[in-house]
């Protein structure tokens, strides 16, 4: 699943949900504590989609 990822594939589990890679842009941030304007860099994170099947089991 590891190796999927970091080649970009997307991976579905039927019945339980699929895995992607979503890539985000950079931004202006802001630290809470200090207020201060901070770059925050592109980053690519897994993103995890629930399956109809699986959300319709947790919602009863």
């Amino acid at each position: 699943m590891t190796n999927a990822l970091l080649t970009g594939d997307r991976i579905e589990i039927r019945g339980f949900g699929s895995f992607v890679v979503k890539s985000y842009q950079s931004y202006m941030g802001r630290n809470p504590k200090t207020g201060e304007s901070i770059a925050v860099k592109s980053k690519k994170l897994p993103f995890f989609k629930v399956g109809k099947e699986l959300k319709e089991k947790v919602s009863g």
